[in-house]
């Protein structure tokens, strides 16, 4: 990013749960927005595996050749059949297990049901005699299986058989595998089926998939429904939530702004013995934080201080922003202290927030002297940094600042944003510069950081209103 003109110095220096009850089901208000500045959250929630019971579909190994890796185009049978009986015939050497899979899994691509894909393995088995079909190969299968239209289990049903009389028995990856599918493609109500059906026959699921289950749920359906489905395994299958459960309910709740919920919860996880960790902390100040109180969210800090918790970067780029954006910008300057004396170094979330709250209160000459003392420091402020910024001067009608702040954002190619564009346009036209709020709004496009219709509309706004107030006498 560029350094601070000398025009702009110059202007700085000089001015979870015991009984089935615990989780009763609510109804909680419907999910707000999240702020435009906050922190991301950790992936925790994910896992990656790599060994032959992976619970993603295999992908083609390195070692396929590239023209092999999506050979099928085509739904038809016989000419798979053709096409993998010419790669046997050409190879010099047998063909490995992977690269029979890969094969498998671009035909399971295109094909038009599970039973045609079968058919292919049936016949890469009867036409390359080395091949053993693995626990990944039937994977391949499995989750096609799922991905069929209805709301029928048969093709799934069918799948497993032939897992099971060929000898590879459905374990946890496997259900992880059906499940992610089924949820995937829609169909929550069958992959909780299919989880009883597996652990009544083989065994319960594993704490990812259950987990994986509870967040699509907390996602995609009412809150009662995750609620229900943790109180059926707890009840039927033993299996209880633990402290990666109660995180993400608790994530679901102040997401909806429910933060009566949030502490019942966190009693509830107490309860259980769990005792909540940064990451859960985090999520509770961030609920406070998206309803801008920021004294609650200072509270939750110093709990976490109490309980021995250790606060890290998130945790304080969360409190600078909630306080920040509540107003109160000089408490979240003396926690930038602080974060600094733990050892955390302040990133451009840090610092935006922080100059987002200052240019709320109106002291965008204070955010941009903070600008001069993130780059001084060797923090490298982004886009949202800038769009801060130019939004800030603008409203404060420091209009030649926003101006040479839109220079260096155009000459190191970064996209506006909706408001800070609508801003600075409509400080262009009100200062009757409208020739150069058209060629904003050019850029705006072909950069494109809004749609056209989007662009326009903000600008044919500005018109319209700079035509009114010259009929008014209020402009020039």
């Amino acid at each position: 990013m560029g350094k601070i003109p000398p025009s702009f110095r110059s202007a700085i220096s000089t001015s979870m749960a015991t009984k089935p009850s615990s989780l009763a089901t609510i109804n909680p208000p419907s999910a707000a927005a999240k702020p435009l500045h906050f922190p991301k959250k950790p992936a925790r929630f994910s896992r990656k595996t790599h060994d032959p019971n992976s619970l993603e579909s295999p992908s083609p190994s390195p070692s396929v050749p590239p023209q092999l890796q999506s050979p099928f185009t085509s739904p038809d049978l016989s000419d798979a059949k053709k096409l993998f009986s010419s790669v046997v015939a050409a190879s010099k050497s047998p063909l490995d297990a992977r690269l029979h899979n890969a094969l498998l899994q671009s035909y399971a691509a295109v094909a038009a049901t599970v039973h045609d894909s079968i058919s292919l393995l049936n016949h890469m088995v009867k036409a390359s005699p080395c091949f053993s079909p693995d626990r990944s190969t039937y994977h391949v299968l499995l989750s096609q299986s799922c991905k069929t239209p209805g709301d029928s289990l048969s093709p799934v049903h069918q799948v497993l058989n032939l897992m099971i009389n060929r000898g590879v028995a459905p374990n946890q990856a496997t259900a992880d595998v059906a499940v992610r599918s089924l949820c995937s493609s829609g169909r929550e109500d069958e992959a909780i089926e299919l989880i009883r059906e597996l652990s009544s026959k083989h065994s319960p699921p594993d704490t990812y998939t259950y987990n994986f289950v509870v967040k699509h749920l907390c996602k995609n359906r009412a809150l009662g429904t995750a609620y229900n489905f943790i109180d059926e395994m707890r009840d039927s299958l033993g299996v209880k939530p633990d402290l990666v459960t109660y995180t993400i309910l608790i994530d679901n709740v102040c997401n909806t702004k429910n933060l009566r919920e949030v502490t019942r919860l966190v009693s509830v996880l107490s309860e259980e013995g769990f005792k909540p960790d940064c990451f859960v902390y985090n999520t509770i100040m961030k609920g406070y934080c998206m309803l801008s109180r920021g004294s609650e969210a200072v509270g939750v800090y110093k709990k976490m201080k109490e309980e021995g918790v250790e606060p890290d970067l998130v945790t304080y780029n969360t409190l600078i922003f909630g306080l920040s954006k509540s107003g109160r910008v000089k408490d979240a300057r003396k926690y930038l202290d602080i974060m600094v004396e733990a050892g955390h170094f302040p990133d451009a979330v840090t610092y935006t927030s922080l100059m987002n709250g200052m240019c709320r209160e109106g002291d965008a000459l204070g955010a941009l002297r903070l600008l001069e003392e993130m780059e001084a420091k060797g923090c490298s402020p982004n886009s949202c940094t800038y769009n801060t910024l130019l939004h800030g001067l603008c409203k404060s009608r420091l209009l030649e600042k926003g101006i040479e702040l839109y220079q260096m954002m155009k000459s190191s190619d970064m996209k506006l944003e909706t408001a800070a564009y609508a801003t600075f346009v409509r400080s262009l036209c009100r200062d009757g510069r409208v020739a150069e709020a058209y060629e904003v709004f050019d850029y705006a496009v072909e950069s494109k950081s809004l749609t056209d219709v989007s662009a326009y509309t903000a600008l044919e706004s500005s018109l319209k209103w700079l035509k009114k107030a010259r009929e008014q006498g209020l402009a020039v």
